[in-house]
């Protein structure tokens, strides 16, 4: 029998020209062009991202998410000379083991982390990578798909040691032929980020400014965050030729008991749920119960949302435009359609739109506001 189009992984391709990769962000953050797509029938809107206040209306609730990418990737050297480049895939929440107490700061103290380990040969279990002389990493496992288990050691706290010497991990098609920049460093971050534990940005928040976030709440619309760790499985690539086979990754979110109370006394009112991102509908759709009611959640969110998904919690939703065969790009298929977001999508590779992280956004509206709202 053959499957439906809709979970076909080939129908979620397109091409893409190299030109349209942004590979710097735009000259301030609101001034990146948004693409606005109605889910029922006319045409798509070209604005400015600016213009995202003519759509919100008072009673609406904006949800951010307010994971801060860390600085992940760690440039050293192996005992042998040769350079190495440790990708640290897990935030190291686990308090680091070693002396405390008096003298602590003099001490070694370690914590295991799994990582990518790029270089010219891969390293044996046992061997050590240094970073700085406060600061390596002693191999204890090789993993499957190039993967690495090491103990990250460190003297002194581990936080500011990779401030100073990680780089954040900037997506592989973002090139950087002498390393990230200083800009990066500020503009790779949301102005709302605030707890560490991502490896990749929630690219859709990007465009915010505190100033169009008083605008927003200057219009009557609330704005409440919740935390989900962009994971390098976000970057994974899709596999299965029919994407429901497909196993997601899963990411730690955190659900507060305040965000909770505000969704569902937007939802009682009769307001609009606008996610700011894919990671934002994620974290929303997971705490949520059939009935579409939030509760406070602490957990790891594997939700694999695709084509035929119904939507509990998530009216409309700003983001980015996503590469072609991957979870993200079902993900908004679902909300919106796939024909219809595909049509957006050439319409936005014709008319110069930037893609993916540095790139330009799109409004998906599946819910207009309540006659006489505003």
């Amino acid at each position: 029998m053959a499957i439906d189009p809709d979970f076909q992984l080939a129908s979620y391709d397109y091409a893409l020209p190299e030109e349209n990769i942004a590979q710097q962000p735009a000259s301030r953050r609101d001034a990146s062009r948004l693409l606005v797509l109605d889910c029922g029938p006319g045409p798509f809107l070209d604005r400015n991202f600016a213009d995202i206040c003519d759509f919100l209306a008072p009673g609406d609730l904006l949800v951010v998410n307010d994971t801060r990418v860390f600085p992940a990737r760690l440039l050293g050297r192996k005992e042998s000379g040769g350079r190495v480049e440790l990708l640290i895939l897990e935030y190291p929440l686990a308090v680091s083991q070693g002396a405390a107490g008096e003298g602590a700061e003099e001490a070694w103290r370690e914590v295991e982390v799994v990582g990518l380990v790029k270089s010219s040969k891969r390293p044996r279990p046992g061997s050590m990578l240094v970073f700085s002389e406060r600061l390596r990493a002693r191999v204890l496992a090789l993993l499957p798909d190039g993967k690495v288990r090491v103990a990250l050691c460190h003297q002194g706290e581990l936080a500011p040691l990779l401030e100073e010497q990680g780089q954040l991990p900037l997506p592989p098609y973002i090139r950087r032929e002498e390393g990230q920049t200083a800009e990066d460093r500020g503009r790779y971050q949301t102005v709302y980020a605030q707890t560490p534990g991502a490896v990749a940005a929630p690219t859709a928040g990007l465009h915010f400014t505190p100033e169009l976030l008083a605008r927003i709440e200057g219009l009557g619309v609330s704005i409440a965050s919740v935390t989900l760790h962009v994971g390098y499985g976000t970057f994974a690539p899709v596999r299965a030729e029919d994407i429901r086979e497909h196993a997601i990754h899963a990411e730690y979110l955190l659900v507060s008991e305040q965000t909770a109370a505000k969704v569902n006394e937007t939802k009682r009112k009769g307001g609009r749920v606008w996610a700011v991102g894919t990671t934002s509908v994620r974290a929303l759709e997971f705490a949520a119960d059939e009935a579409g009611r939030l509760a406070p959640k602490s957990a790891f969110c594997d939700l694999y949302i695709y084509p035929g998904y119904r939507f509990r919690v998530v009216d409309n939703l700003i983001t980015n435009f996503h590469l072609p065969q991957s979870s993200l790009l079902f993900l908004v298929s679902a909300l919106a359609g796939r024909e219809r977001i595909f049509s957006a999508y050439a319409e936005a590779v014709r008319k110069g739109y930037r893609f993916y992280s540095y790139g330009d956004a799109m409004a998906i509206i599946g819910r207009h506001p309540r006659k006489g709202a505003g």
